[in-house]
């Protein structure tokens, strides 16, 4: 792993790393990752869920040579969960180890050096945030930031613009090198714009059909190309028809690698229907879909 962050010498170039990992960005997404790094800012990424948010970090993190730190936000999340916790197990056991050497000694036990041990960095348990100060460089990808709550977007201003946070037991932890931070939201809520402020922003679109049977050459050179152009188009009227949940990229890339597994050479009625389950993940939506493959499967 390299000693800092390679800057990358521009759009292009930040683009062609991308791209070495399987992950292909067009030029306004490769401009705003490649702003969003020579700033220091964070990339905020919005977008329907399956159009590549959470790829573009990990690809981001390949193509740097660093190591990804996910937080995977959710409802309820806090601070604790995102920072650090204590590992009380093993501090227990620590104090009855020193009341046990006390026992067969003199009987006595320093209180202010007891505590000062039972919070030492051996039992310090390092969360997604705090790992990611402590690693220089790394990639931060705080994930489905819209699952959160306002209280956890105030804390994330902090430390987003500080680069820094307190353990009152242990001091400041600061950042040596700023990680690069990704957030993503599916807009299931709208994120305020207090820190939306602080971050560039992105919108993520479904790619177009030429693109996404790019995708499909690049991730799954092995699926004949008549195969991948006829998921591609499948998939783009699939996003059309109003189901519940419409199929991202990685549910393309599950369904061309299904038919490629049972031997599909060409996408007809039947090997689609046997095939659905990698591309559509709702009852309802398999049942509309089925009623429907001739239509969808017509060029």
């Amino acid at each position: 792993m390299n000693d800092s962050v390679p800057a990358p010498g521009g759009p292009d170039e930040l683009a062609a790393a991308l791209r070495a990992t399987g992950y292909l960005p067009d030029e306004g997404l490769a401009t705003a990752t490649y702003l969003a790094m020579a700033m220091h800012r964070p990339l905020f990424c919005e977008g329907e869920p399956g159009t590549g948010k959470t790829a573009l970090a990990q690809a981001l993190a390949e193509a740097l040579d660093a190591p990804l730190i996910r937080l995977q936000c959710h409802d309820g999340i806090d601070a604790g969960q995102a920072l650090y916790d204590w590992d009380f197990p093993r501090q227990l056991l620590h104090l009855r180890a020193l009341e046990a050497a006390a026992g067969a000694g003199d009987g006595t036990l320093d209180v202010d050096a007891v505590e000062a041990s039972l919070y030492d960095e051996r039992f310090l348990l390092a969360r997604p945030i705090l790992r990611a100060l402590r690693t220089s460089p790394s990639v931060l990808l705080i994930d489905e930031i819209d699952r959160a709550d306002d209280e956890f977007e105030a804390f994330l201003l902090e430390v987003l613009t500080e680069h820094a946070v307190t353990i009152p037991e242990v001091g400041e932890v600061r950042a040596q090198t700023p990680p690069i931070v990704v957030l993503t939201s599916n807009r299931t809520r709208e994120v305020h714009d207090a820190l939306k402020r602080r971050c560039l922003y992105l919108w993520l679109e479904h790619p177009s059909i030429e693109r996404e049977i790019e995708i499909l050459h690049s991730r799954l050179p092995e699926v004949p190309e008549r195969l991948a152009a006829a998921v591609a188009r499948a998939v783009q009227k699939l996003r059309h028809a109003d189901l519940i949940k419409p199929p991202g990229v990685a549910e393309t890339l599950d369904w061309a690698r299904a038919l490629q597994l049972v031997g599909a050479r060409h996408l007809d009625a039947e090997v689609a229907a046997r095939t659905l389950g990698a591309v559509l993940k709702y009852r309802e939506d398999a049942d509309r879909v089925h009623a429907q493959l001739d239509t969808l499967l017509a060029s």
